[in-house]
């Protein structure tokens, strides 16, 4: 459990801080900058700071942490932070952080003078299985998720298993839902694993495992013309309650909070539709029922939710598209479904 290459770029795994130290030093950058949240600037940056600091071409730029900065207003203040900073086209960004990090750092380096190079530390669990190996990058705007951005692909990824220590519960729990889906589309035996396995913390192999199988996945489809759609398993749905909570909610859903209440509701969609057997979506539900808290869907939400769907953008010529599950382990891309059908799926949570 070394290293993994993806599409023309390696993922690190063991003595990443040193390797990432190796990979600047090697790149003959003009400048680089860490891009970062105050959660991230006060529990991992000093561990990059003690390696780098000998370096004395850098500049530390910091967002506030939280979905409510993956937004343009915030890339045009990286922009100009860049601009001041004297970036040129041999500057390098260092994305430190989760996944609104990965995904915002992501978009400005690949804007920012038509493009200049980026490299992925993820911090959360999240964005070590997700956001940080893909290649996309992207913002929300009028809370329709990750509506604006590009395919752009690090020049690396380091991943260093020692900062989940960093992280409260709830932030595993997040990232744990990623990792659920892909034993779910991909790998029954893996989903074994998970579910026998102690999820409150979980291991560097299982995080490998993760990583592992979205790789293999956008390696084979790096721009979602097919197989790349199965990792959307959970998203059409929980992309709509994840956005729902954010508008309305004092303390809104966590990431993976959303994609597990939508991996029951697509579940469900799956019985219904493509054949997942009763005993599997028990299965499923009881796995994923008794890791994440109930959240209440009203009947009244549903319309507001099935107006966010319409806008998502993974629909095809105005039909709502999901990727459903024939059994744990296999899944079928490609399945319209109808208003009726998806608002059948949040009823079907809420008897839960």
């Amino acid at each position: 459990m070394n290293t993994l290459n993806s599409i023309g770029y390696p993922i690190y795994f063991n003595n990443t801080i040193a390797e990432l130290v190796k990979f600047i030093e090697q790149g003959n950058y003009s400048r680089f900058f860490v891009l970062t949240d105050e959660n991230t600037a006060k529990h991992c940056l000093p561990v990059i700071r003690s390696h780098i600091d000998k370096l004395d071409n850098f500049d530390i730029i910091e967002i506030n942490a939280g979905e409510e900065s993956k937004n343009i207003d915030f890339c045009v203040g990286v922009w100009k932070m860049l601009i001041d900073f004297g970036a040129d086209r041999q500057s390098l960004l260092i994305n430190l952080g989760g996944g609104v990090i990965s995904d915002l750092g992501g978009f400005t380096a690949s804007t920012y003078k038509r493009g200049i190079d980026f490299v992925h530390v993820p911090t959360t669990l999240l964005s070590q299985v997700d956001a940080s190996v893909g290649g996309k990058t992207g913002v929300d705007l009028d809370n329709i998720k990750n509506i604006i951005g590009t395919f752009a692909q690090p020049k690396a990824v380091f991943i260093e298993h020692s900062f989940l220590q960093t992280l409260p519960a709830r932030q595993i729990l997040s990232g744990l839902a990623e990792m659920l889906k892909h034993g779910l589309i991909f790998d029954a035996g893996y989903w074994n694993l998970l579910k026998d396995s102690d999820l409150k913390s979980p291991s560097a192999e299982l995080v490998y495992k993760s990583v592992e199988i979205k790789n293999k996945v956008v390696i084979e489809d790096p721009h979602e013309k097919g197989i790349r759609k199965s990792l959307n398993f959970g998203h059409t749905i929980g992309h709509a309650v994840e956005t729902y909570s954010l508008m309305n909610d004092k303390n809104p859903l966590t990431h993976g909070e959303a994609i597990a209440i939508g991996m029951i509701c697509e579940a469900k969609l799956s019985n219904i539709k493509v054949g997942l057997s009763n005993a599997e979506l028990t299965q499923i539900n009881e796995v994923i029922g008794n890791l994440y808290p109930k959240y209440n869907i009203a009947e009244s939400s549903h319309n507001v939710l099935y107006s966010i769907m319409q806008k998502d953008k993974k629909n095809q010529s105005g039909k709502i598209n999901c990727t459903l599950l024939t059994s744990i382990g296999q899944c079928r891309i490609d399945n319209i479904c109808t208003e009726d059908e998806l608002c059948e799926s949040l009823r079907y949570y809420s008897t839960l």
